[in-house]
């Protein structure tokens, strides 16, 4: 939980002081598809070594 609260604490200073509020909520689209796209990958992957894929 401690991990959890600091991942938040950083995402909240990292977006405080930007500015615009087009780059601002461009930037925080652009993480959140970040994450999207990590976890979708993280799933591929589990998914692939779960099912006994072949890595040759």
């Amino acid at each position: 939980m401690k991990k959890l609260l600091l991942v938040k604490e950083i995402y909240i200073e990292g977006f405080r002081n930007l500015g615009h509020i087009i780059v601002e909520k461009y930037f925080k689209i652009f993480a959140w598809f970040s994450f999207i796209m990590f976890f979708i990958v993280l799933y591929a992957f589990v998914y692939r070594i779960a099912t006994g894929f072949a890595f040759d």
